[in-house]
């Protein structure tokens, strides 16, 4: 019999270059841009600038966009 040994719930994390921190473990993080919840296992998308979590390459841009990282 296998359990799933991982902590459920909201998981705090550092978004590094290529990497992340985790701060407090949990299942998974919130999109910062639809809020649905990104498992962690999943997670591919952030912004080290601004410390957020995005569940898809489209929602990322999308932020880069609106904050002026990166052009229209």
């Amino acid at each position: 019999m296998e359990r799933d040994l991982r902590p459920e719930g909201l998981a705090d994390l550092e978004y590094l270059d290529g990497e992340y921190r985790v701060v407090k473990a949990g299942s998974f993080v919130i999109c910062a841009v639809t809020g649905v919840h990104i498992p962690v296992d999943a997670l591919r998308y952030w912004s080290v600038d601004l410390q957020e979590a995005y569940a898809n390459p489209a929602v990322a841009l999308k932020r880069m966009q609106e904050t002026g990282k990166t052009p229209k």
